[in-house]
């Protein structure tokens, strides 16, 4: 992604202005839960990922792909549709987008319960973001139905 400094100042001032209108939402208090170690965990990501058979995210699309907890990083393909989206990070390592491989460790080495049996990307980039609200709430279905009580967020 670029960096504001690194934009236009017209551009950087344009995208200043916008943040007085991003949508506020309410406060909710945290969900209590077991400890880290007893937790099963996913990963959601906005970088727009999905395995190499799956169908490619298109402009402003706002739903989301399936990834399976044991797909391989070749099996891993990025389609995000933003011109300003640095793609170097995750060719290098898919950790830096799709933290699998750390995920992995950390419930091997019983930081954590264990991993979930699916992971979920959206492409990011989408306007506004309570678009996202409807869809949020399905995943939180898939979620709930994997047993999954701890969220990694990998937004991109």
């Amino acid at each position: 992604m670029v960096r504001l400094a690194d934009l236009p100042e017209s551009d950087r001032e344009n995208m200043l202005k916008k943040i007085p209108t991003l949508p506020r939402f309410p406060q909710r208090h945290w969900a209590r839960g077991p400890k880290l170690a007893q937790r099963r965990v996913a990963i959601v990501s906005t970088a727009g990922l999905h395995t190499r058979g799956d169908r490619p995210f298109g402009a402003g699309g706002m739903d989301y792909r399936v990834i399976p907890g044991n797909v391989g990083a070749g099996d891993l393909v990025m389609s995000h549709m933003s011109v300003n989206y640095d793609r170097s990070g995750f060719q290098e390592d898919w950790n830096v987008a799709f933290p699998l491989d750390r995920l992995n460790e950390l419930a091997r080495d019983k930081v954590i319960g264990s991993v979930a049996a699916f992971h979920y990307s959206f492409m990011g980039a989408v306007s506004p973001v309570t678009n996202y609200e409807s869809k949020a709430a399905e995943l939180a279905q898939l979620l709930h139905k994997d047993k999954v009580d701890a969220v990694l967020l990998s937004p991109v």
